[in-house]
């Protein structure tokens, strides 16, 4: 959920870290080094994969999906070769600029032409957004609700600075997890399980601080277990994604190897990756059936640097340099995808916050920032302009190329 306006705090917490030796707050026992892969929570097997690991689980997951789906179509008495085309969604992180993906797929419905999805992925507040896009429409008044309605107490209470020396995090989610829990309810698990087993897949990415490793969570195989625990599972990995380490305390997730208990520290996907399609080992070739994909890819940011001009103070000199990487990192995210769909013939489809954009945000979560941007991206949906075929640079270098070919 990392935002350009939380970058002072992590700064503030870098600085600290450095000076401060205090005792931390207890936790149980990390997975060992080399049992990360074998760890297993809730004993679901196919419950997560690592990003940056051996592709083949993942692949058979995506394998049997497939197989699932054709067993619904011909349940249905409708041919399963070739398989109908395939539409894929990622979500990005960008805290309450997810106001804008909300508003996106909200006026994308009222088109009539949002597709429905095979897999979405979601990061950070992109998490947050990927299970109400995953399950279609009737989700949609509720995430109009939750991007403008949202303000900083329904996410976080501030703590004195000490906690930052302390404790964990200087901000305690409390309240965030409580939203998460009115929203991620039984009843959208159990939709997502039986969505599932139709052969679509919902992914979404955090980060394994104790490895630090990309976690992918197969949602809808933690549904599909009826595992007592499942839920609780569920809306800890909401969280986890939407933790920023240091500014909100992370998540620990319970898991068992051998029948020995362990935990890992999870935090906000986009400390490693702020989107994802899926990892670049994957071959989708290797898959047992072929079709025409496309790939819509939000990006809850803008693209564009954004001027600023910077004290000589040490905590303004930090915040900057730390936005700049995080600027740079969504960028890259988005040239990442757009170079492995050229990879893997898969049309791409970009969408971003644009320049045009111009309410200023008072506060973070500030409501009338995030309805402004929330109209804003419902308006570039139903004007049919939110798609852009490569991201911002790449397509002026790929114009300029054809210019100089035409010459």
């Amino acid at each position: 959920m990392i935002s350009r306006r939380l970058v002072p705090l992590f700064a503030l917490v870098i600085g600290l870290a450095v000076v401060t030796g205090c005792a931390a707050p207890p936790r149980g026992p990390a997975v060992p080094a080399a049992d990360t892969v074998r760890a297993q929570p809730l004993g679901i097997p196919n419950a997560r994969f690592f990003a940056d690991g051996d592709p083949a689980p993942m692949l058979a997951e995506l394998a049997q999906a497939v197989d699932r789906e054709q067993a619904v179509l011909r349940a249905a008495g409708q041919p399963t070769a070739p398989l109908p085309p395939a539409s894929f969604l990622a979500l990005s992180g960008g805290a309450d600029n997810g106001a804008f993906g909300a508003g996106l797929i909200n006026g994308w419905t009222t088109t009539g032409t949002r597709p429905p999805f095979r897999i979405v992925t979601g990061v950070s507040t992109g998490a947050l957004i990927a299970p109400f896009a995953f399950l279609g429409p009737d989700y949609d008044p509720a995430l109009r609700d939750i991007y403008t309605s949202m303000s900083p107490d329904r996410v976080f209470l501030r703590r004195w600075l000490t906690a930052a020396l302390f404790g964990e995090a200087l901000a305690d989610t409390a309240p965030l997890a409580e939203t998460i829990s009115q929203y991620a309810d039984q009843k959208m698990l159990d939709a997502i399980a039986d969505e599932y087993r139709k052969g679509r897949l919902l992914l979404i990415g955090t980060t394994d601080l104790d490895a630090q490793r990309p976690a992918i969570w197969n949602i809808g195989a933690i549904a599909a277990s009826r595992h007592p625990q499942s839920l609780k599972l569920f809306r800890n990995i909401l969280l986890a994604s939407a933790s920023i380490p240091g500014a909100f305390q992370p998540v620990l997730l319970d898991v068992e190897i051998d029948g020995a208990r362990f935990q890992e520290m999870h935090v906000d996907g986009g400390a490693i990756a702020q989107l994802f399609l899926y990892p670049g080992s994957i071959d989708p070739s290797l898959l047992p059936a072929r079709r025409a994909q496309t790939a819509y890819i939000i990006r809850n940011a803008r693209l564009d640097p954004e001027h600023a001009e910077i004290e000589r103070r040490t905590l303004s000199i930090a915040g900057r340099a730390i936005s700049t990487m995080l600027q740079a990192s969504g960028y890259n995210d988005v040239v990442r995808a757009y170079f492995l769909t050229k990879r893997d013939g898969i049309d791409y489809n970009l969408a971003y916050i644009g320049a045009d954009f111009k309410v200023p945000r008072a506060a973070l979560f500030d409501q009338a920032y995030m309805r402004a941007l929330f109209d804003y991206g419902y308006a570039q949906a139903v004007n049919g302009r939110p798609w852009h075929k490569a991201p911002p640079g790449l397509h002026t270098a790929r114009s300029n190329r054809q210019a100089v070919a035409d010459d």
